[in-house]
Formats: C-alpha cells, sequence, structure tokens
C-alpha cells in the first residue's frame, strides 16, 4: 500500500480465505521496473523492456492478490527488507513460503534510491495537462530510480545514509501494520477492494521479527538496533558495509545469518561476527553451491545458461536452496518468538547440519576468528 511519500509502500503477503475468485498476483506489476533493473545492469531500457517483458510480463505469483484476510488466529508478523537494486515483489518465494506458514510478511518498497525503481504519489496541480479524452486522476505516479555513487566518490555516506532511511521505512510499516491492527482506518492510495478490517486483532504484537537480503540484510540489522519490538533477525547473505560499528553492540535480540557459499569475503563476515555475544544466540551457516541470487525469485525464472551468465543460478537446485532459506528462518523464527508449531523438526539446520549447509562460513579467516558464532 502506498499514500504519497511519506506514507508506507509494502506488498503484504497473510494466510487468505481460499478461493477461486480472485487471481494470481502479478510478479513484476509496472513496466518501469524494468527500465529500473536495465539502469541497474548498465543496458539499454528499451531493449531490457522488451527482453523482461516478453520473459516476465505474464509471470504470476502463486499467492491470491487482494483475497479476503483469514481472520480467527493470532499471527506472527515479519517486515521484510530487499536488496539493492531489488523492489518488493521480487522475494516472493520466500515471503509467499513464510505466509504459507502462518505469518504475515510487509515486503518493503525503499524509497531511498536503492531501489531499481519505485514510485510515489503527489497530487496532480491544475496546470498538469491530462489529453482531451482521458479523465484526470487527482493522483499522479512520480517515479524513482536508483541513485549510484559519484564515480571516485567513497560510497559508504551514501549508503550510511540510506541504511538509515531503511530503518526508518521498517519501522513506519510496522507501526502502520500495529495501527490495522487495532482497527484504525488507513488510506490505500493504490488501487484495491480489500478488507483490511479482517486484519484487525489478527496480528500477535508480541510475536515481530525483521529479515532482509543483501542491504536488506544490514537494514535488519539497523532496525533491530532502533526498536526492541523486533524479537529477532534474519540476516539473508548480509552486505555489512553500511554499518557502523556502535549499532553491533545495540542490539540485545538473536540474529541468524544466512549466507551463500559464492558471495561472502572475510572482510564482510568479520562485520557479521563482531555481533558475537554470549548472552544471546547469534548463528551463521551457509548454503554450499548457492550465490547471491539464490534468494531473490529470478533464480527460478531463468534458464541454465542465462542464470549462469548473470550468476542468478548456483549449484544447488533453487528449489532445494530455496526450501534451506525457508525452513531454517522457520525454525529460528519458532525458537525465538516462542511459536507452537513443528518448525523445530528443522532445528538441526541453525546448527549448520543437513547436506547442503556448513556451520559458520567457508570464508579462510584470520586464526582468531575462525572458529563458528557461539551460541
Amino acid at each position: 500500500m502506498l499514500h504519497l511519500l511519506v506514507g508506507s509502500f509494502f506488498r503484504l503477503y497473510y494466510p487468505c480465505v481460499d478461493s477461486d475468485e480472485y487471481e494470481e498476483a502479478v510478479w513484476i506489476p509496472k513496466r518501469e521496473y524494468y527500465q529500473g533493473l536495465a539502469d541497474m545492469l548498465k543496458l539499454n531500457r528499451t531493449l531490457v523492456d522488451l527482453i523482461l517483458s516478453y520473459y516476465f510480463g505474464s509471470v504470476k505469483c502463486p499467492a491470491k492478490m487482494n483475497a479476503p484476510f483469514k481472520p480467527g488466529e493470532k499471527y506472527p508478523l515479519v517486515i521484510f527488507s530487499h536488496g539493492l537494486g531489488a523492489f518488493r515483489t521480487l522475494y516472493s518465494a520466500i515471503c509467499i513460503g513464510l505466509a504459507s506458514h502462518g505469518f504475515v510478511v510487509a515486503a518493503v518498497e525503499h524509497r531511498d534510491e536503492s531501489a531499481s525503481a519505485t514510485f510515489y504519489f503527489r497530487e496532480r496541480s491544475s496546470a498538469d495537462s491530462c489529453e482531451e479524452d482521458e479523465e484526470c486522476e487527482p493522483l499522479e505516479e512520480v517515479w524513482m530510480y536508483n541513485k549510484l555513487p559519484k564515480p571516485g566518490a567513497d560510497e559508504f555516506p551514501l549508503r550510511l545514509e540510506q541504511v538509515q532511511k531503511r530503518a526508518d521505512e521498517c519501522l513506519q510499516a510496522l507501526d502502520l501494520i500495529l495501527d490495522i491492527n487495532t482497527g484504525k482506518p488507513i488510506t490505500n492510495a493504490l488501487p484495491s477492494d480489500f478488507d483490511w478490517s479482517l486484519i484487525k486483532g489478527s496480528i500477535d504484537v508480541q510475536k515481530v521479527a525483521v529479515a532482509g537480503h543483501s542491504f536488506g540484510a544490514a537494514t535488519a540489522i539497523k532496525a533491530l538496533g532502533r526498536d526492541s519490538r523486533f524479537r529477532c533477525g534474519i540476516a539473508l547473505d548480509a552486505w555489512m558495509f553500511s554499518l557502523r560499528d556502535e549499532i553491533f553492540s545495540a542490539i540485545r535480540q538473536p540474529v541468524i545469518f544466512i549466507n551463500s557459499e559464492k558471495f561472502q569475503w572475510a572482510d564482510n563476515i568479520l562485520l557479521m561476527k563482531k555481533m558475537d555475544s554470549s548472552c544471546v544466540e547469534r548463528k551463521m551457516i551457509t548454503i554450499k553451491g548457492s550465490v547471491h541470487q539464490s534468494f531473490p525469485d529470478f533464480t527460478f525464472l531463468t534458464g541454465y545458461l542465462i542464470g549462469k551468465i548473470f550468476k542468478l543460478k548456483g549449484e544447488i537446485d533453487p528449489y532445494v536452496g530455496m526450501d534451506i532459506i525457508i525452513n531454517v528462518t522457520l525454525a529460528f523464527l519458532q525458537r525465538h518468538l516462542g511459536l507452537q508449531k513443528d518448525f523445530n523438526k528443522w532445528d538441526p539446520l541453525i546448527d549448520g547440519e543437513g547436506e547442503f549447509v556448513i556451520p559458520g562460513t567457508n570464508i579462510d579467516l584470520p586464526p582468531t576468528h575462525a572458529e563458528a558464532m557461539p551460541h
């Protein structure tokens, strides 16, 4: 939902009433996102638009758009933050996986110019012209694209500013959903007949977590340090560059780092290990055969050759990799949100036990840091 730039923008995944009346959600909802992806790849917009529209324009998510929320129980809540150059719909496999196990998941679209593309609404001024044969909508879309650091400039100030705004947006999403949970009326600027009143009283406000991928994982860590309502954090192949040292000691909640085999490097892992703790559970595992793009949806939607060229696929089967990501996340959430489910059957994954996982990291670290993360 979206209401102006000061609002909160996210795709909400939730347990719904089973019905054939509702169509499956479009994966990439607007063509401007293709243009943003083209910019990220430094390729021609028109060419990328044609290719992506052809291959992905008709792709739907296995989730019903605007289907009625299924009330009657209290659901735990996860706020999810996307990676650099992504947007709110690109992690549908993870978000749907969690929602199908009884979670409400708000996948935030960040408007800090780290998304490949996003938009907000502004009121159309009377001076703005419309075609004679069209009716003017009172609001118009304003698109924002990814902001690159200036050539030769220090990248850190930009990423520091962005991660702070991203954390703000995660907290805004949390506040908004908790307002909806109390029955407070809200305005959705996107066209939708979804009945928000069904959510009232359905969120377990004591069972809230934050998760994210890459820059989104750093965002999740930042949000943990800002708000104790988040009871634990899931960091998927975290890119730690934007975080200052003082944030690590500010975090009191359990965190698990779920890393790919091919993306990480020693300095990045050492930043994660600054969160080692003897007081609270901090875990790290690595999924063998995985790459950084094993976490977003593209890994499922490209053939073998394209997947390899653009590093969208690792050696691991994408479905096996995604099952591990979802299952270890569920096990960790059950452990630290106090859920009465059967997700503890995947507890061995938390310790890096299994055919495709290892404890800690595959990266060679200086000898004093080479031990696995303690509990």
